[in-house]
């Protein structure tokens, strides 16, 4: 086993979604690549910022397609597995589809680690897929400088019940189903300043399945979803408002918190990650005057496994939020509306 001074996050300069690139880096790699429009049966590629593809197969099945994988944000293997699947079936979920199965993305630093810390890893993973009804069918392995896990997943759905980014319309509320401040724990438990409580707090957050995602795909006064990952509140947010051509305001006292994330954020545990994200997207935010910088900081606060971001048929939204807060998800909030505008986030 490891030595007790050990931590698998020493081996990664980065942890959870907090590893994306910048949106503005991604954004410019991918602006000159060919568009996939001669092929009529994508219906969702890469030209909405969407969580996964969707390929229509017959007028009853989509297949939904996604991969991710990142390196450690924490240091129990099995903890560390369990976040990774999480986050990736996430994507299936954040469509309004089903998972129906996965292949594994392992890269590994030979001579590192011992055989049992990948072996937690790997049935990490393992179990969640296991919790979400699905096979773990093959994968891939690599030797690598850094420890990165991770899965790419497959699902299903009706073409119906597919959910984009440019689903959303003017009038929408607003529903966010987990806390914010993932990214604010990650960097105070790598500092080692992250108190027990809060340590469970964040493994329950980030393994918690976003399988409501599928039922909400059922719901026709269900518009839009994506889920709320390493860009932030504010930038997955833009990406629905830029896929819809709309403009998001949200209100800071409705946007539900893990517990001591305001606390951690005032003290300065703040990720690099986080300003990265302003820098390329705060042109096209709206803050209030004097807007202090550790609030800011948790808007574009990195979420690994983060929750599901709806857009519904306000006169509705009330009775939906009480659905997903019934299926498990207790900080479940209404927190904004859709409006007419260029695309960007309000905050009020």
């Amino acid at each position: 086993m490891l030595a007790p001074s050990f931590r698998l996050t020493d081996l990664a300069h980065g942890g959870g979604c907090g590893c994306k690139l910048a949106p503005s880096v991604l954004q410019e790699l991918l602006a000159n690549q060919t568009a996939a429009t001669p092929f009529a049966q994508l219906l969702v590629g890469t030209e909405t910022g969407d969580d996964a593809a969707v390929w229509q197969i017959d007028d009853k099945t989509c297949i939904i397609a996604t991969t991710d994988f990142f390196m450690p944000v924490v240091d129990d293997p099995r903890d560390f597995g369990r976040i990774a699947a999480a986050n990736a079936v996430s994507d299936i979920y954040a469509m309004g589809g089903k998972p129906i199965m996965a292949l594994a993305i392992l890269g590994m630093p030979l001579g590192k680690l011992p055989i049992e810390t990948v072996r937690g890893i790997l049935d990490g993973g393992a179990s969640i897929c296991a919790e979400a009804g699905i096979p773990i069918a093959g994968g891939h392995s690599i030797d690598s400088v850094e420890p990165i896990y991770g899965l790419a997943v497959i699902g299903l759905c009706s073409p119906d019940n597919v959910r984009k980014n440019s689903g959303a319309r003017v009038g929408d509320a607003l529903i966010l189903t987990k806390g914010i401040g993932v990214g604010v724990y990650s960097a105070a438990f790598k500092k080692q300043k992250l108190s027990d409580p809060d340590y469970a707090e964040m493994i329950a957050s980030t393994t918690l399945l976003n399988k409501i995602g599928q039922v909400l795909g059922e719901n026709n006064d269900v518009h839009g979803i994506t889920d709320v990952t390493g860009f932030g509140l504010l930038g997955h947010g833009l990406e629905l408002a830029r896929g819809a051509n709309v403009c998001l305001k949200i209100e800071w006292e409705k946007i539900p918190f893990l517990n001591d994330a305001q606390a951690l954020a005032q003290s300065g545990f703040i990720t690099g990650a986080s300003g990265r994200n302003w820098a390329s997207y705060g042109h096209q935010v709206i803050l209030p005057e004097g807007l202090e910088e550790w609030r800011r900081a948790l808007l574009t606060d990195p979420q690994t496994s983060g929750g599901l971001l709806v857009a519904c048929k306000a006169d509705q939204a009330g009775a939906i939020r009480a659905k997903i807060e019934s299926a498990g998800y207790p900080r479940a909030s209404i927190i904004g509306s859709v409006v007419a505008g260029e695309p960007a986030v309000e905050i009020a």
